[in-house]
């Protein structure tokens, strides 16, 4: 792992160059920002986690166990801290909106799919979306997925299998065909 550019950086980091930390931001806050995402499912809180995030991995940059990954540290922080957001704004906000929309076209295009299978998504569990987007979107093995989670390995599968099943179901009557693909 010591060619991991990762660690490298983190290195000249605690060594004092504190400034590239901006560049270990910039690779990875798509990824803290999609996890965020799907925890959250509201973008300006997902943004907000996602920068509380990076703060906290800097502020604690010099506990990270270089035997590892910086990537699945992080997304674990990212996870942590979009959970204890999502709690206390639960604390703040009772309410909570579901909205059941259903659709039926035979000719769909790009958007539209896109638009149903993330709306599909949101219809799972939390521990669902994140499984999923980790795994298929942002290509998580089952042990890293694990790891970021907290969760048994094998109970990341079990969650993977049945989301795929729900969202096959979900999209089923929405993209005929494509969905028992999924």
């Amino acid at each position: 792992m010591i060619n991991d550019p990762d660690l490298i950086l983190i290195k000249r980091i605690l060594e004092g160059e504190q400034h590239l930390y901006a560049q270990l931001v910039n690779k990875h806050k798509r990824y803290a920002y999609s996890l965020a995402l799907r925890v959250l499912e509201d973008k300006s809180d997902a943004e907000e986690v996602a920068q509380d995030a990076f703060v906290k991995a800097f502020k604690y940059l010099a506990g990270f166990n270089r035997d590892a990954k910086f990537s699945t540290w992080l997304y674990r922080i990212v996870f942590n801290t979009a959970i204890s957001y999502k709690r206390k704004q639960k604390a703040k906000m009772q309410s909570i909106e579901n909205v059941h929309i259903g659709y039926q076209q035979d000719a769909l295009e790009k958007s539209d799919k896109k638009r149903f299978i993330e709306e599909a998504i949101a219809k799972l569990s939390e521990a669902d979306r994140v499984a999923i987007t980790l795994f298929y979107l942002q290509e998580f093995s089952l042990e890293e997925i694990a790891d970021i989670t907290n969760t048994p390995a094998n109970t990341v599968k079990v969650r993977i299998h049945r989301a795929r099943h729900r969202l096959a179901e979900e999209l089923k009557g929405i993209l005929n065909q494509e969905a028992l693909s999924l």
